[in-house]
């Protein structure tokens, strides 16, 4: 007798998926869940902790916003895309990551909270960085 097993690929979900990418998205959680450990842009975002860590290293008396430039730059990553994940339409998500899970999305009002949070923070932090570093720039730190 010949069976054939089918294996039921999880169901991903988008709100969840938006959150960990606005939470820790500077680590490339998001990625990880989507993708596994295989994923390289995961595997970048999770990078800019050493990275930060060598610069602090490397050169101690460097103003702290430039030590922690690498972990900024993963962090306003992770903001977009949790943007652009979550404001994917359900078809879309599912064909792209439920195409065997046998169920369909259907987002709510969670996803909705996440993305004005992201949205506010995330330009909050860009709009400070993009201030900070015009400031270091410019004026050599004058303004802090």
């Amino acid at each position: 007798m010949h069976t054939t097993t089918i294996l039921q690929q999880s169901h991903k979900n988008k709100a969840f998926t938006s959150l960990l990418a606005f939470l820790l998205g500077t680590l490339g959680a998001h990625r990880f869940y989507l993708h596994g450990a295989r994923d390289a842009w995961g595997w970048l975002h999770l990078a800019a902790v050493p990275a930060a860590l060598l610069l602090r290293q490397l050169f101690p008396e460097a103003d702290w916003f430039y030590q922690i430039l690498p972990l900024t730059l993963s962090a306003l990553a992770g903001f977009l895309e949790a943007l652009v994940l979550g404001l994917m339409p359900d078809e879309k998500w599912d064909s792209r990551y439920n195409g065997a899970s046998g169920r369909q999305s259907d987002t709510g009002w969670p996803l909705a909270v996440v993305l004005v949070a992201t949205l506010m923070l995330g330009a909050g932090v860009l709009i400070a960085t993009m201030a900070r570093l015009f400031d270091l720039l410019y004026t050599g730190g004058a303004y802090g």
